[in-house]
């Protein structure tokens, strides 16, 4: 059974940082394009970041680029997200996400469509 279970997720002020985490189990993680996307009440799901195996070519929406940092150990099948300079808009429930087919591994972060297995979410808020 393929599981993502994400952590971290809390508030925040804005400009502060937080972790986000995606422990994966059941799955040939180190294999798979794994990503983070965010849903905000309201809107559609979107596209945060991305990272092919080995760490070796990483995607992120124009919106988090030079703030957030995506980054995985293989060794410990866990995802990360970096979240810093957070901002208000960035308010929302994060989710892990897993494709093996590395369709979402693309410049501005491929369509949620294409994400085989998801994660539960884990809510972060800024506040202003």
């Amino acid at each position: 059974q393929v599981q993502l279970v994400e952590s971290g997720g809390g508030s925040v002020q804005a400009g502060g940082s937080v972790i986000l985490s995606c422990v994966v189990s059941g799955y040939t993680y180190s294999r798979s394009c794994m990503g983070w996307f965010r849903q905000a009440p309201g809107k559609e799901r979107e596209g945060v970041a991305a990272l092919f195996p080995g760490s070796r070519s990483a995607y992120y929406a124009d919106s988090v680029k030079g703030r957030f940092t995506i980054s995985r150990d293989d060794a410990k099948n866990t995802l990360y997200l970096q979240m810093n300079s957070a901002k208000p808009e960035d308010t929302a429930m994060y989710y892990c996400a897993a494709d093996p087919l590395g369709s979402i591994c693309r410049s501005g972060v491929g369509p949620s469509s294409r994400v085989r297995y998801w994660g539960q979410g884990t809510q972060v808020s800024v506040s202003s």
